[in-house]
């Protein structure tokens, strides 16, 4: 008997899966980490063997947790991170590396290699950039391309498929080539509501080969979200994975857009009248994501789309998103002098140390939210990786003003709240951009690892005004997936139906008082002033000549 789904969630550190029944149950989850590598110049890669021995990990650990038969799983769906895989015409992998190392064949989503290029892509242009928020963004997938073609034109010449992660993933699981329109319209320009690609784009940008053989080598079947794949697992795939050949396969998800479909449908009888149209999913990782689903397309400057049908079938999608969320509050914490010691507090207490800040600075107050008075003479720019959205500025760096001599745990207490401050500040950002041109914004839907924090969540409440909801489910960005199989198994007829039935929302969270709104309107202002001052410091720079740089 067919019970249940298994959902794969492929992140930047490790590969997660997740069993659930037809009801949105989870029955079992399982983790295996991920090999990451750095180098010089913002390059990150990781290696598509490793991700698939993750993956496989992950399943035979999640299913033994659930005691289930191969024969109970009817259907599989993938999520992952957008990163760029690489491989040769018989499958193998490619170096994408300076290195030349052929296991290291994953640009990683958040390699920012090409920012030259996509500056060189936007000069360009090209009207296609309408539909990704007027401004490509190194994280996509043709600057990455381009970057390969410029610097390793051996790869680049050699290549037979260039792989979305989440494509690859179905591709390795079933042997089929097919791509998902989510993955090719919101990374790599696709026009799926023209179901097309561009010519003019990629001849400018001195990609047309790509185009070559129907485009063969990115995606020649473009397939929605849910849509079967091929015949299933194949069976070699099958035997790794301990499941049964045939076992349905789904096209796949990028990773925040399965925890915005694992989030914004949910029923509730609180909620069950406000529309998908007027929830924003939030979803909070080592980057955050905030999405909007429109029936009609929605031009917003600085943020991603609209991509018709790339999470909902049917619905236009805009993406904001912060390149650094949970990566930049833990970089932040690393870098003040009592981490290590509050660190093993933590420890101590059996909590992680995020928990323990919380702790300490909520106890203070009668409630949550006005813990963010801590913050009151700290301002944090948390631009670590650059602004995703609404600016859409990669050069964009952190900026931190306020902080003094002081190396306690009270001191680094007040540097997290206020880094939790100027996260809530980046997203009332992309928010404010979304209202302006028209996209209701009733209620926001928040997942990820930082979603379970009252604090956290009663800050956004009073920063955007919105009702803040969580998911019943503790692991939505899984159900997502799993969502994903039960389509293409047939358990449900559309993604939609499968919202309805495998989610729900869960607690809510309203703003507080007149007088916390205003504190976040003020400290705002101060945010925005900072990112100005970033602006002008990188111009100033900029426009000093060579003669002026000191001698080496």
């Amino acid at each position: 008997m067919r019970q249940a789904f298994i959902g794969v969630d492929v992140g930047t550190t490790s590969a997660r899966a997740g069993i659930f029944d037809p009801q949105g149950a989870l029955l079992a989850t399982a983790r295996h980490p991920l090999a990451l590598w750095r180098e010089a110049g913002d390059i990150v890669e990781q290696s598509s063997a490793d991700v698939w021995h993750a993956c496989v990990s992950a399943v035979h650990a999640a299913m033994a947790s659930a005691k289930l038969s191969p024969a109970s799983i009817g259907g599989f769906g993938f999520d992952a991170t957008c990163s760029l895989v690489v491989l040769d015409r018989a499958g193998q992998p490619l170096t994408v590396s300076p290195t030349g190392e052929a296991q290291r064949n994953v640009i990683v989503w958040m390699d920012h290699r090409a920012i030259a290029e996509a500056r060189r892509i936007n000069e360009i242009g090209d009207e296609v950039l309408r539909y990704v928020g007027g401004v490509i963004s190194p994280e996509m997938q043709t600057p990455k391309i381009l970057w390969l073609k410029e610097h390793l034109p051996k790869t680049y010449q050699a290549a037979g498929h260039f792989f979305d992660l989440a494509d690859y993933l179905t591709f390795r699981a079933t042997g089929n080539a097919a791509r998902s329109m989510c993955t090719l319209t919101c990374k790599w320009t696709y026009l799926a509501h023209e179901k097309r690609w561009s010519e003019s784009y990629f001849a400018r940008i001195g990609l047309s080969e790509l185009l070559g053989g129907n485009g063969a080598r990115i995606g020649t079947e473009i397939v929605e979200p849910g849509t079967p794949i091929g015949q299933g697992l194949r069976p070699e795939a099958a035997a790794e994975l301990g499941l049964l050949p045939g076992t349905p396969v789904a096209a796949s998800l990028i990773d925040a857009h399965a925890g915005g479909i694992g989030t914004v449908g949910g029923r509730s009888g609180d909620t069950q009248s406000i529309a998908i149209s007027e929830r924003l999913a939030y979803i909070m990782g080592t980057s955050a994501c905030i999405m909007a689903s429109t029936s009609e397309p929605r031009f917003v400057p600085g943020v991603w789309g609209p991509y018709f049908s790339s999470m909902i079938p049917g619905m236009w999608l805009n993406e904001g998103g912060q390149s650094a969320a949970g990566a930049g509050i833990d970089h932040l914490m690393q870098s003040h002098p009592a981490h290590s010691r509050a660190d093993a507090a933590a420890k101590g207490s059996g909590q992680s140390l995020l928990e323990f800040l919380e702790q300490r600075a909520v106890v203070r107050f009668r409630e949550p939210g006005d813990a963010a008075l801590l913050a009151r003479d700290i301002h944090v720019l948390p631009e670590f990786l650059g602004n995703r959205s609404p600016h859409a500025d990669p050069d964009a760096r952190a900026m931190i003003m306020g902080i003094n001599l002081d190396g306690d745990i009270d001191s680094l207490e007040r540097l997290f709240v206020s880094g939790l401050c100027g996260l809530a500040y980046g997203l009332a950002d992309v928010v404010d951009a979304m209202r302006r041109q028209g996209i209701a914004c009733g209620m926001m839907v928040i997942s990820g690892g930082a979603s379970r924090s009252a604090l956290v969540r009663q800050i956004m409440a009073d920063t955007t005004g919105l009702t803040v909801a969580l998911p019943k489910t503790s692991e939505p960005v899984l159900l997502g997936a799993a969502m994903l199989g039960a389509v293409a198994g047939k358990a449900y007829a559309s993604i939609e139906e499968a919202m309805q039935a495998m989610s729900g929302i869960g607690e809510l969270t309203g703003p507080t008082s007149a007088e916390m709104a205003e504190f976040h309107k003020v400290k705002r202002r101060i945010y925005a002033r900072m990112r100005e001052l970033d602006q002008e410091s990188r111009a100033a720079m900029a426009g000093l000549n060579s003669t002026s740089a000191p001698a080496r």
